[in-house]
């Protein structure tokens, strides 16, 4: 099996003639974090729809594990393990932090729609549900509704369902965006323990998290790759610098 999950072949993606995604070839390695940043309009997001399915490549082809899912559909694409996290927090509010982890369960075994069966159906999966919520430090939140979580709980919910999945390579669009330092840091640490045994792609445009916790940092400029590297490479890449400061000289550190 190759050492690399992810793979794109010069993936583009064109609006009306406005390129957004300009021959992108992307390598993210298995058991890595893998990072994505650039300046606002950089394609990061757009990217992140093109691997997702959410959009079709103007051209270009998309691989994981080796197989061409150029063609294939967002569900297709999810039942390969290939899991997605949104922007915004994707939970829902009036239901119970438990409730909404047993859903991702239920969609992982394919029971979502089954809605004449029994609570006791659903409840042969609270016991995994509690093991997630364990995992993502909300476990003693599990009665709680949902929409009286603090923010940066919510993200951890987020995570936590995007778990139930099962992914074997995990999206993350923006995890710490819109959050104080408090909840950065225990997000950023939360990302760290997940990513045991699986494959992180994430957008974030907080410089910090990336330098602490991403193995590899691909760095997008106008929808093409301007570099790639690790983060004391990118880092000090003038190109870089340039893109985001507006100057070749210093070091990148903690830009937003």
């Amino acid at each position: 099996m190759s050492d690399y999950i992810l793979t794109t072949q010069n993936l583009t993606k064109q609006f009306k003639g406005f390129t957004a995604v300009d021959d992108v070839n992307l390598q993210v390695q298995r058991g890595h974090i893998h990072a994505l940043i650039g300046p606002n309009g950089a394609g990061k997001t757009t990217c992140f729809n093109l691997l997702t399915k959410f959009l079709v490549p103007t051209r270009g082809r998309i691989f994981f594990n080796g197989v061409d899912i150029t063609g294939e559909k967002p569900a297709q694409i999810a039942r390969r393990g290939v899991i997605r996290s949104f922007q915004i927090s994707a939970v829902f509010a009036h239901l119970s932090v438990l409730e909404n982890v047993r859903i991702g369960l239920q969609r992982q075994l394919g029971t979502q729609y089954h809605f004449w069966k029994s609570d006791a159906t659903l409840r042969q999966l609270d016991a995994r549900a509690l093991e997630l919520l364990g995992e993502v430090g909300l476990r003693d939140w599990a009665d709680e509704i949902t929409v009286n979580l603090p923010y940066g709980r919510k993200r951890a919910l987020e995570i936590a369902t995007t778990l139930a999945m099962e992914p074997e390579l995990m999206l993350l669009d923006e995890p710490t965006q819109g959050m104080g330092h408090e909840d950065v840091d225990r997000v950023t640490a939360l990302i760290k323990k997940v990513s045991v045994g699986r494959t992180i792609l994430m957008v974030e445009h907080n410089m910090k998290v990336v330098a602490t916790i991403a193995d590899r940092i691909s760095v997008l400029q106008r929808g093409a790759m301007l570099a790639e590297g690790s983060y004391e490479e990118v880092s000090r890449d003038p190109r870089v610098m340039q893109a985001y400061m507006g100057t070749s000289e210093g070091q990148l550190q903690g830009a937003h």
